[in-house]
Order: C-alpha cells, then structure tokens, then sequence
C-alpha cells in the first residue's frame, strides 16, 4: 500500500515541492510574509511554517484542494500586480467555502513547479479509486497514532487511535484483536499489520458472503458509487430539456458577488466562480457607476466591497459552462448612467435550444419609448425589502434610464412589474418574469396558491431573500419550488438546510416542475454508520450519533423522524429502527439524511447530511455517503441502509431497514 504520490515521485515538479521552497502568503495589501511550504512523504500533506515560530507548524491535505489558478487570478494579487509579476503568483482554491490562499515564488520556475506539482496531486487525489481511498484513509489514521514517528503502533497507540476514530471498545476484545494482527507477535503493529488490524475493527457479519466474493471486495462493493443511495443515471441528463424555461426549476444566486454578509462584506470574482461550480444558473449582478466610468459592481449603498463589472464578466465567459452547457441567466440590477450601458421580439425558449448561452435578465424599452422606463411599469423588484430601505429614506417613484443597446440584449427574459394573476393571464408574455421578495411571495402562495401555481406554468418567476437577512441568511427553498416558483434565489455563501436542499435538488443535473403526480411512500431507515468525523476534539470526546430523517415537499409532506443516540460509538454504532414516511408528492418532495452527535445539556452538533430528490432514491442495500456543513464529502463517513418500495392504490410504500 504505498502512498499516492508513488507514481509521481520521479516527477520534476513533485520533486520541488518536496525539497520545500520559501513562498510570500499574501493576506492583504500590508500582510505578505514569508513561510516555508513543502509536501510531505506521504504526497498528500502540505507542511508550512514560519521561519520564526519555532517548532509551530500547519498542514492541509491535498485532498481539501479544488483547483489551483496562475497569475492574478484572485482580486487581491491584481491588486498587487505592480509588485509581484504575474508569473510569480497562484492561488491554491480549497473546496466548500474554506476560501483561498495567495501565494507568490521567489522565480517563475518555482511558481510553474508548484502550480504544475499541485494539480498533478489533486488529480491524483480526485482520480483514486475506492480501495486506493480507503488505504490512504487508513494510512492517515496510522500516521495520526504513531506518536513517536517510529513506524509502529504499540497497543497504547492503538487504544488512543480508537479514541481519535470515535469507537469505545472493550480492552480486552480490542488486545485481543491486536494480538490476532500482530502476526510476527513483536508486540506493535507495522502499516500492513495496521491494515488488518483495521479489517478486524470493520468486520460485518451482516454482509459476510460466503462462495461468492470476498469479505473486502464485497464491502469496497457496498461502499463504492454503485452502492449509492443516489441513483447515478441522475448524475447524467436523463429528463427531457425541450420545453420552455418555466418548466423547469433554476439554481439560482442572491447577490452573487458577496463572499460573507449584505452590509460590511467583501464582494469577489471567486463567489461568482464557486456558484457557478456548484451549478448555479442565475447569478445576480447589482452594477454602479465606478471611477472614471468603469462600471463596478456591489452591494449599494453599503461598506461591501466593490469589483470591476469587467472582472465579473470576464469570469462568466471562463466558467459558466464549466459544470453545465445549459444556459445562464444574468440578472443585471442596473443603476449606472446611459455611457456605462452601451457596450426585439423575445419567445418561449427551451434550455435545449440555448447551451452555452448568456441570458440577460433586465427591463427594456418598448418600441415607442427613448432611454426611460417607468419604474412603476417595468421594475420587476418594485416590493423589494432591502439594504437600501434600511439605510436611505424613501425617495419618489423616478424614470429608469436605459440604453437602446442594453435593451436590445433582453430576449428571453424581461423584467416587469407583477399586476396581479389576471393581469398576467390576458396580457402577460411568455418571456415576461417578475422578481417578489420572499414575503411577498410566501403571501402569494398563501392566499393564492393554485392561481400561483398556475402562473408559473407559463411564467418565469424569481424569488429573492429579504433584504432584512442582512447575515446572508437563507430562506426554505421548498416553500417556493411548491408553489412553482423556477428561480429561487439563495446566498451561496451561507451553509445550512437550505443549501443542502438546493444541492440535493440540482444534483439530479435538472428538475422539472410540471409533475403533479399524488402518490404516497414511506421511508424506513435506521441502519449501520461509519466513521463519523468528531466535533469535539477535546482529548477523549467521542460522539453520541443519532440520525434523522426530513421529508421535504408540498406542506402535508413535511415531516421528520430520528433514531434514539449511541452512547461513544462514532466508529460503528447499529440502530435497527425504522422510520416511516408518507410522501403523497413524490416528484416535489426532497430526503435529507442528518447525523448529529446528541448532547442533553445543549443543541446537538452537527456531523454530515445528505440530501436528495426523493426520484433518486435507489431501493436495497444502500450507502448514504456524508457530507460536510460546506457540502464537501467526509469520507468514509457513510449510513448503511435497506430501502424497499411498494405501491398501493394511490400510494407508493417505501422502506429500509
């Protein structure tokens, strides 16, 4: 079991990063100081200290890493360019939302190594197969216990990697199991005798097979993708992508531009980059007049910090159909004068008929009008609840101005003010679409939900946080995709329900809204968990896990059910419980898997969830592999479930065990 980088070794650029070089980290324009970086033997470790610290070190795995990026490709670095050349520079993009790191070589050699170097390791990382990601995983707990670096583990060192992997054992059943792996009985484990010291730990007598398979490849069987509570055919296109945009719901971002809260943030290129990554395809850009007529965009009539229109653009040409070709809409808020716009008949379009297309979503002119639109005609966010409500007394209703040449780049998607549903029933276009405030919409779908439900068949509609949520905070997607709404826009910065429902939904690669199929299921879970990542890291803390079930939906399929807790068992706790569901919209409805670690005196701590369309849920014996709060995966962290689905008369009956 030799370590990733093995292949690589004889590799000019990993053969740099292992000697170590000197690199400037750059925090900001005054922060930029020296620290020494060089990968580790194990070829996944990156070790950084400052000349000055001492003995004080840090670490991060390759494995954290998305991307690598050269030059100033970062709003920080461009900056700084006057200072440091381009082809000293490159960011090291780490994945979820744990940011960036900037760092700049002393020589372009240097900086071409590292850059080189590290996508080589990701790719390696990302490009491992099961059994490969299972040996790293438990070469990295070996080198975790070995305390004294001597390559060997003595029981004591066993004991307290049992503690680290959250399992509480028996002495005596665990010195037995190391005795039994200890084949040369010198009284320690090397790494191979680890491995099967490990496989003792892992053993399931539920699974065991016997003339068929073996033990190890039966369980790598059970844990790969194939063993997946998702269906994998969703990963792909699998639904019919020829009928018109209101048919279909759209990922959608709030304030795209901002990396933390609505007031003080910092606004960046790389929030645009990470929504676009994670399937985004409405992104929003709130455009000001800048210095010297360069259009900027941020938050208005805030301290977030602003960027170039230019930058932000220049970023959707090179990432907008990285993750998908279907089309992109870009939301334009424009309040810059007639000079920064200048740079028709619209219709029913399908995502089909425009891949790799840029959807300008704006007001424009009507045939008889010069460059003003009446905001009281034509803006589309007209009850909206914002920051600069909060911040700015009430102004008069006043003349939008727009160019010709801007209003002529609105086809498909132009922005108008809502007048009511039979307003919109006799007179409304199909490329038409209004934009209401979460409340305003929630009040919609309250008091005129099947009028509203019947709108959005024709009609795109967008949904957008209040302007009171001032923390970046979210709203229940759910509520809205119920009543039909298409674009429901989130803060993508912000962790939590309800991006883990966005994710799980837009996982299925697209959703289709106009099912309205009543069935019933119920869901039957409470099965065999591994390797749950601690929460607490205080020496000795070993979780309690429980597992709830949610079931999101139309609101009589609302629910949730959990488990009872395991006392310090985070390695491999066993509920057998069922849990139970009745979903009567399967098409609409959405399952989310959380762990926690249960706590009596306060709110439980958060471990891992996944969720998914309840349509891709995979019958038998499944895995439900983790994620983290940023939607990263945490693996071997996984759920061990049997699910099986019957049908009666109106109703689908599902269960696992």
């Amino acid at each position: 079991m030799e370590p990733p980088v093995t292949s690589l070794q004889d590799d000019p650029d990993i053969k740099v990063m292992m000697a170590g070089s000197t690199l400037r980290k750059v925090k900001s324009r005054s922060w930029k100081k020296h620290r020494h970086f060089r990968l580790l033997d194990d070829g996944l470790t990156i070790w950084y200290k400052s000349r000055w610290a001492g003995r004080g070190h840090s670490t991060f795995s390759v494995s954290e890493l998305e991307a690598v990026r050269e030059g100033h490709q970062s709003e920080l670095l461009l900056s700084l360019s006057a200072e440091f050349p381009s082809e000293h520079c490159f960011t090291l993009v780490f994945q979820g939302r744990q940011g960036t790191l900037d760092l700049v070589a002393d020589t372009p050699d240097e900086a071409k190594s590292w850059v080189q170097g590290v996508r080589k390791l990701i790719h390696k990382s990302q490009t491992m197969g099961e059994k490969e990601r299972l040996d790293q995983w438990v070469r990295d707990w070996f080198t975790k216990a070995d305390k004294n670096k001597d390559g060997q583990m003595t029981f004591k060192e066993a004991k307290t990697l049992l503690k680290m992997m959250n399992v509480e054992m028996n002495e005596d059943h665990t010195l037995h199991l190391f005795t039994m792996a200890d084949k040369l009985e010198q009284g320690y484990l090397d790494m191979e005798e680890f491995v099967l010291f490990y496989k003792l730990l892992t053993q399931r007598d539920e699974v065991w097979k016997q003339m068929c398979m073996s033990l190890d490849g039966f369980q790598l069987y059970l844990c790969s993708p194939h063993g997946s509570i998702f269906n994998l055919d969703h990963r792909e296109l699998h639904q019919d992508m020829s009928l018109p945009l209101s048919f279909y719901f759209i990922s959608s971002s709030h304030n795209t531009y901002l990396m933390e809260d609505q007031l003080r943030g910092q606004s960046s290129t790389e929030a645009y980059i990470q929504a676009l990554k994670r399937g985004c395809r409405c992104v929003e850009l709130d455009c000001w007049d800048g210095p010297d007529g360069e259009p900027i965009v941020y938050h208005g009539h805030t301290l977030t910090s602003k960027i170039l229109f230019k930058d932000v653009i220049s970023t959707l040409r090179d990432y907008a159909f990285k993750a998908s070709e279907f089309p992109v809409i870009l939301s334009l808020e424009n309040h810059c004068e007639l000079p920064a716009h200048r740079g028709g008949n619209g219709a029913a379009a399908a995502p089909q008929d425009l891949k790799g297309k840029i959807l300008l979503k704006a007001k424009k002119l009507s045939e008889t009008v010069t460059d003003e639109v009446s905001d009281d005609e034509e803006n589309g966010e007209m009850e909206r609840e914002s920051v600069e409500d909060l911040t700015k007394e009430t102004t008069p209703k006043q003349k939008c101005k727009v160019s010709r040449e801007l209003s002529d780049l609105v086809v498909y998607c132009k922005s108008v003010h809502f007048h009511g549903f039979e307003h919109a029933r006799t007179k409304a276009k199909c490329y038409e679409m209004s934009s209401f405030s979460e409340s305003k919409a929630k009040k919609l779908a309250k008091e005129s939900g099947s009028e509203m439900v019947r709108y959005n068949v024709k009609q795109l509609t967008r949904v957008y946080p209040s302007g009171l949520r001032t923390d970046s905070s979210n709203y229940n997607p759910q509520d809205m995709w119920t009543s039909g709404c298409q674009i429901v826009a989130l803060n993508f910065q912000t962790a939590g329900l309800e991006m883990d429902l966005n994710d799980g939904l837009v996982q299925s690669r697209s959703a289709r809204v106009q099912s309205r199929i009543q069935t019933a299921a119920a869901l039957h879970s409470g099965d065999q968990w591994q390797q749950f990542p601690k929460v607490n890291q205080k020496e000795g803390s070993i979780v309690d896990p429980l597992v709830r079930v949610e079931v999101y939906g139309v609101p009589k399929d609302q629910s949730r059910e959990e488990t009872g807790y395991i006392v310090n068992n985070g390695f491999n706790p066993v509920w057998n419980e069922t849990l139970n569901f009745v979903v009567h919209v399967p098409e609409l409805a959405l399952v989310r898997f959380v762990v926690e670690d249960y706590d009596k005196a306060s709110r439980n701590d958060f471990i891992g969830q996944f969720t998914l369309p309840f349509t891709s849920l995979q019958p038998g014996y499944r895995h439900v592999h983790l994620l983290s709060k940023d939607g990263t995966p945490i693996p071997p962290a996984s759920v061990f479930v049997n699910v099986s689905i019957s049908e009666h008369t109106n109703n689908t009956i599902m269960k696992s065990s």
